[in-house]
């Protein structure tokens, strides 16, 4: 059940649907309902949401916000994220907390992954 006043739901634009529903179920395993042709909802995945046709792509570089994906094994996601078709836009990087990569996947969105600090 949704929360009062909390993030509930988040949208992409996918410059190519089918390669970006794609990606996502081959490197996370998504599932999708198609809402016709220019629309696909996921669900499960720590935050509902959905991707849309448009010709733009969310970017750090252009003032998007960021989702990040945690993950008890950075370097395994790291590569079922390239094996999936995902591009990395900085490789692997420690941060106060952690390290991470970003990539995009195939219409051009920027993610990002995290992982405890090595021990």
């Amino acid at each position: 059940m949704p929360t009062h006043e909390k993030i509930n739901y988040v949208e992409y634009p996918a410059k190519d649907l089918a390669a970006t529903k794609s990606f996502f179920q081959s490197a996370f395993g998504w599932a999708f309902v198609d809402y016709g042709p220019d629309y696909a909802a996921f669900s499960g995945q720590g935050l509902d949401g959905g991707f849309f046709r448009a010709e733009m792509a969310a970017s750090t570089s252009n003032g998007s916000a960021l989702i990040v994906f945690y993950s008890e094994r950075l370097e395994e996601t790291l590569s079922k994220v390239t094996t999936a078709g995902g591009l990395v836009v900085k490789p692997i990087f420690s941060f106060p907390g952690g390290r991470r990569f970003h990539f995009t996947e195939p219409s051009g969105n920027e993610f990002a992954v995290w992982s405890e600090p090595e021990a």
